[in-house]
């Protein structure tokens, strides 16, 4: 499977949104980078977001931001020594 530009977008905003609660949100406001902005409005139309400029993640969003999180975190580590 290969990465889209526009997908590698969604994720970079998928991983802003904190796990720490669910009362925190985001706003990707008008003036920002327009892929962002795009990116926001896609998850938006996938039901991942609240909102079309950020929101609040989904129950489905929420899941999914846990995913791509835990995947950067096992990406980004260090190889284990066999």
């Amino acid at each position: 499977m290969a990465i889209s530009q526009q997908l590698i977008e969604e994720i970079r905003v998928l991983s802003s949104f904190s796990l720490n609660s669910v009362q925190t949100g985001i706003k990707v406001h008008h003036d920002a980078e327009p892929q962002l902005v795009a990116a926001t409005q896609r998850l938006f139309d996938k039901g991942l977001i609240s909102a079309r400029d950020g929101g609040y993640l989904t129950e489905l969003g929420r899941e999914t931001a846990e995913h791509i999180q835990l995947a950067l975190t096992i990406l980004s580590s260090e190889p284990a020594l066999t």
